[in-house]
């Protein structure tokens, strides 16, 4: 029997991660994209840098990321922050195609028309031309289709300003504001993006934002030490939403939402890329059990679905958090709706002995999603299952069944039994 064919729609990191980490199952995989059409750039940390790493990006990594300084003004300090890197998302963007045809990805570009149900999935693009899928991978981010809304945030736009002005030393700034904040960058090529957020009411008619914005930067001290005169003038301005989503339905028998298509967060929390990876690299192994381990389908959808939402909630509960160090305008609307959603749960939950368990939650094993007995904490509601390598569930059964710790430790080395008591010490245990 041939292996079903697999449709991606998108080739941003989340659809590229996704049909590489297919291919490497050993499937076939057609990505159907049309490519970003407007100049734009991200800052990332080293930690998205590793993680598009290890997705099978580098490629893409090499061609399109440098290292810039970075100042920060919020809560009326002004501080001079540890580097970020800049990506160029217009370059990254085609290196991504570069590494996709490496990985054996068979890409069309194109405007997408309609997906229909037939035999599948059928795909129909602007230009007549049809594909079919057995399986189909939606990675349009937030231009992909609405699904059904579970969770949304206070609606938020953001708009992008682009000129170029005289090359010099990349470097990027963010600056809280009354209203909102704005996030800036220059590329050592003399290209310049300026971003401002703000609640999407309010916001001036099309027409009026190349202005509306030129004032706003004219009014900005970070904008004056970053750009040159260029910056005071209207420039190009791209709007688009910046609203954080939670889908509802996020995998199917025979679909998946990866990415934005599956979760956007707030950009203030500087983790979209890595968001989009984190459903992502999960989503070959969700895929692969679908096809090839039917009786698994409730266990993969189940745990594609709570990663998803327990990752939309952690990154949700990060922006958070950062909108709440803002203190100097915590009254003001803006701030106000952002600080105390989407709730008052910490980010971290503090240790409760009385509350860890040992319970059999879906895990990846093995290239499929399996059911294992992982330890369930205040803190890691989805379970834990090895902590470097070494099986959580036995060891804390013992403990809790009153076993001496000393003899639960007997068979791990010397190394893991340090790194077992001070797992036990950290969840509380007295």
């Amino acid at each position: 029997m041939s292996e079903p064919h697999i449709v991606v729609l998108g080739a941003g990191p989340a659809g590229a991660a996704t049909a590489i980490g297919l291919r490497r199952l050993g499937y076939s995989v057609t990505v159907v994209s049309d490519w970003r059409r407007f100049a734009a750039v991200e800052g990332v940390s080293q930690r998205v840098l590793e993680g598009l790493r290890h997705a099978g990006l580098g490629g893409a990594l090499s061609e399109a990321a440098m290292p810039a300084t970075r100042q920060v003004r919020w809560n009326g300090e002004h501080l001079q922050m540890n580097q970020e890197f800049l990506l160029d998302r217009q370059r990254f963007d085609r290196a991504l195609r570069a590494d996709l045809a490496r990985a054996g990805v068979t890409l069309i570009e194109g405007r997408i028309r309609e997906v229909a149900r037939a035999e599948g999935h059928q795909v129909r693009l602007d230009d007549g031309q049809m594909l079919q899928a057995e399986f189909l991978v939606e990675a349009r981010g937030r231009q992909a289709p609405l699904a059904a809304d579970r969770l949304r945030g206070p609606e938020t736009i953001s708009l992008l300003n682009v000129w170029h002005d005289a090359p010099g030393a990349p470097a990027s700034a963010v600056e809280s504001l009354d209203d909102g904040w704005a996030w800036m960058a220059r590329l050592a090529d003399g290209r310049c993006y300026w971003q401002i957020t703000l609640d999407a009411q309010g916001v001036p008619t099309k027409s009026a934002l190349p202005e509306y914005c030129a004032t706003r930067r004219r009014d900005s001290a970070s904008v004056a030490e970053l750009f040159g005169a260029q910056a005071m003038e209207p420039a190009q301005v791209h709007a688009r939403s910046s609203t954080a989503i939670l889908a509802g339905e996020c995998v199917g028998d025979d679909w998946i939402r990866v990415g934005d298509a599956a979760m956007a967060v707030d950009p203030l929390s500087g983790n979209g890329i890595f968001q989009s990876l984190s459903s992502a690299l999960q989503a070959p192994v969700v895929i692969n059990t679908l096809l090839r381990r039917p009786e698994r389908a409730a266990l993969a959808r189940q745990f594609h679905q709570q990663r998803v939402e327990q990752l939309f909630m952690r990154f949700a509960r990060i922006g958070r958090d950062f909108y709440a160090q803002e203190q100097a305008r915590a009254g003001l609307p803006f701030w106000a709706r952002r600080r105390s959603w989407p709730d008052a749960q910490p980010l971290h939950l503090a240790a409760d002995w009385q509350s860890v368990q040992v319970a059999r939650r879906p895990v990846l094993r093995d290239g499929f999603v399996d059911e294992a007995e992982v330890v369930v904490t205040a803190d890691q509601p989805l379970g834990v299952w090895h902590l470097q390598g070494v099986e959580l569930a036995p060891v804390v059964r013992a403990v809790l069944a009153g076993q001496a710790l000393d003899e639960v430790m007997s068979s791990h080395s010397e190394a893991h039994q340090m790194m077992l008591r001070r797992w036990l010490a950290e969840q509380g245990r007295p």
